[in-house]
């Protein structure tokens, strides 16, 4: 074990060394007091704040960090010693990388990769996590003896749709085979030093903060939970180096194991360093020693079919057919059946298909995609569940893109996929095959339509979808609180998020905004054991707030005892937890008596002096916080909104974006609840004041109804 050690101890004091020259030039260079600070992110220099609670803000602090740093490296022969070793790499390599920001602008730009990964990227990534849409977490480094092995490994893992980071002439190697790169396609390159590689350890790092409520300082917890809650590992292509097997026993002490692929002989470490020489078995490997399980999506298409394709953009130019909304009919449509009415696997195109016209030109059509289903469990309530998937399973396709629903979408196939034979029957064996793989506890059978004929789409949605339609939102309009009798739990998040439980009500969907009251209600029907469980409601200890001993119980039980009181309707007096991967945040504005209302796209200052980043730092990994609240968008428009503090008049400010977004349904709430017309043009946006005194201000103008009201605090 002596070799290993050594290249452990050798690599460390390497970058030790390099690490304390760094810190001392950029001091003469830029001053001590000059700030330091990671591009939009809370959590200061993560790795350092996480393991010591020290927060760097300046490049003077640095100092004492490297003498932290050095006194990790005893140059003792047992392995956890040197695994110590590894965890001073890391917080040398996070330095180094730092200090490439210490002149205020991205030293990562022009093809360099993107060196840090924002606060609000991991939050957006919470959910796929948890779902298992992202299964696991690689990281690729080096340089391969042949690129081919590494378009073979990075394809394979993009196919599995796990999320893999690139670092080192890998980047290259895969752009000159064919990789699909970018947080698009969940292969993202960082950069080519090897110190890149902290960007990884921190997204690792920021998720225990974020989601696991690790508090800074608590190196045992910070430990604990990446090696049991972040499923990541490590591929080392070409040949090692002291430095990149110290930085190898860096991710080895966070309990991510290392494969590589050059022999090491007796220089093993089983489970955690192990030498993969047939790369057709690196990925089997890998997945097996993070325990990844993945199922194989086996779909009679050309195309590949991934969560990994979800974010692909299909330009203008790039695309073969194009179906719009803005330019024809357009229907998504699922409907229930008798069992007699329906053939299964029965698939039916009426109307030209993509190939009918080829002379260069975008072939625009109209599209119907028109499935029925038919199962002795099946219920009308699920329709609308399963027709939201199909956003998610055409997307999924490689070379096919998707945006909106029901009749105003647009679906574009590229003219690679439509070059490799993809046509309208392979749109039909994708939801054939995702509603008999996903919904199979209630679907027995299914049948898919897809119609080109204008005429034939116009029949559909006129005399059925149209109809269909406007019958579910005035169901869904109708359903309060109080109109039903079941409330649900949804526990998905707490593989990353331990302590959190969400109680999701018809007026209140799960704060990621992915889990309607429909949907746990269907989730429990098609996973009675599953994440979502249901509250029988009962009568409320306080209707104002929300507050329910059922709801009381269910929480305790599913969070274990970590809360034991929850409100629903209040953000003052026991605010329901948060896991992290929020949309958005609510945070009161005493000056105001109101809130502020923040979207984790947005990356400016809000009027309590605070980024969106700063505010969910407070917030988040099961932990109550009174005065803030984690929540969906659609929540901001609920009647029950902060009901308990006086409900939607307490808004005080959102971005533009966000405000634009909700302004149909937030004004049509206050139309009915205060008869205000226009309410959103009372609320303050960035691009009218973010100094909290110039808010004020707008909204004496404005006669905002916060301002009458009693203090919120």
């Amino acid at each position: 074990m002596s070799v290993l050690t050594d290249l452990i101890y050798a690599g460390s004091n390497a970058v030790a060394n390099l690490t304390d020259g760094a810190v001392t030039a950029a001091i003469a260079q830029f001053g001590a007091e000059s700030k330091l600070a990671f591009p939009d992110t809370a959590y200061f220099l993560p790795t350092i704040y996480a393991a010591t609670g020290v927060k760097v803000k300046t490049i003077g602090d640095l100092t004492a960090c490297v003498d932290v740093l050095k006194s990790l490296i005893t140059n003792k022969p047992e392995l956890g010693d040197a695994l110590n070793a590894g965890l001073a790499t890391a917080v040398g390599a996070e330095i180094l990388e730092a200090l490439k920001y210490a002149a205020g602008e991205s030293p990562y730009k022009d093809g360099a990769g993107i060196g840090f990964v924002p606060d609000s990227v991991i939050r957006s990534l919470g959910v796929p996590l948890v779902t298992g849409d992202i299964p696991g977490v690689a990281v690729v480094l080096g340089q391969a003896d042949d690129p081919a092995n590494v378009a073979l490994v990075v394809k394979e893992y993009q196919t599995k749709g796990l999320l893999t980071f690139l670092i080192g002439g890998v980047i290259d190697q895969a752009t000159a085979t064919g990789v699909k790169m970018g947080l698009d396609y969940r292969v993202i390159p960082l950069g080519y030093d090897v110190t890149a590689v902290t960007h990884v350890v921190t997204v690792a790092i920021r998720a225990a903060l974020i989601f696991g409520a690790v508090q800074p300082g608590d190196l045992a917890g910070l430990l604990a939970y990446t090696k049991e809650r972040v499923p990541a590992f490590v591929n080392a292509f070409g040949a090692l180096n002291e430095i990149i097997v110290s930085a190898g026993a860096g991710a080895i002490a966070l309990g991510f194991p290392v494969i590589v692929d050059s022999d090491l002989g007796d220089v093993q470490v089983p489970g955690a360093l192990e030498s993969v020489t047939d790369h057709l078995q690196t990925v089997a490997r890998s997945l097996e020693l993070r325990n990844i399980k993945v199922k194989n999506k086996n779909i009679d298409i050309c195309m590949g079919f991934a969560s990994a394709f979800e974010g692909e953009i299909i330009r203008k130019g790039d695309t073969h057919a194009e179906f719009y909304s803005g330019s024809n009919p357009t229907v998504e449509l699922v409907v229930e059946r008798e069992l007699k009415d329906v053939t299964d696997h029965k698939i039916t195109i009426i109307g030209p298909d993509i190939d009918e016209s080829d002379d260069g030109e975008i072939v625009s059509l109209p599209l119907a995609t028109y499935v029925e289903v038919a199962g002795a469990k099946m219920q009308t309530d699920f329709e609308p569940v399963i027709e939201r998937k199909i956003h998610h399973w055409f997307n999924y396709i490689e070379g096919v893109m998707h945006t909106g629903q029901r009749n105003l979408f647009r679906l574009r196939v590229s003219k690679d996929a439509y070059e490799h034979g993809f046509r309208l029957k392979d749109l039909a064996e994708v939801i054939y095959h995702e509603i008999m793989d996903e919904f199979d506890s209630v679907v027995d059978k299914c049948q898919v339509t897809m119609i080109t004929d204008e005429a034939e789409v116009h029949r559909l949605l006129e005399a059925e979808a149209m109809p269909r339609y406007h019958a579910r939102d005035d169901r869904l309009a109708a359903m309060t609180d109080e109109s039903v009798d079941t409330f649900y739990t949804c526990v998905l998040c707490q593989s990353f998020a331990p302590s959190h439980a969400c109680v999701v009500t018809p007026e209140r969907l799960g704060l990621c905004g992915a889990v309607s009251w429909l949907d746990a209600k269907a989730t429990r029907e098609l996973t009675p054991t599953g994440p979502c469980q249901p509250i029988a409601k009962g009568e409320a200890i306080d209707a104002r707030k929300g507050a329910f001993e059922s709801v009381n119980e269910a929480v305790s039980a599913a969070s274990h005892g970590a809360t034991e009181r929850v409100t629903l309707y209040s953000i003052l007096e026991d605010p329901m937890t948060s896991c992290g991967c929020f949309e958005c945040i609510c945070g009161i504005l005493p000056e105001a008596k109101g809130v502020l209302i923040v979207n984790r796209e947005y990356t400016g200052q809000t009027p309590s002096g605070m980024t969106f980043g700063e505010l969910a730092s407070m917030t988040g990994g099961g932990v109550q916080t009174p005065g803030f609240m984690g929540h969906g968008r659609h929540f901001i428009a609920s009647k029950k909104f902060a009901a308990a503090e006086g409900g939607i008049a307490r808004i005080v400010w959102l971005p533009k974006e966000l405000k634009d977004d909700v302004a149909p349904r937030l004004n049509a709430a206050a139309k009915e609840l205060y008869g205000i017309d226009n309410f959103t043009d009372m609320i303050c946006d960035e691009t009218i004041a973010v100094n909290s005194d110039e808010v004020l201000d707008f909204l004496v103008a404005k006669g905002h109804p916060a301002l009458a009201m009693e203090d919120i605090v």
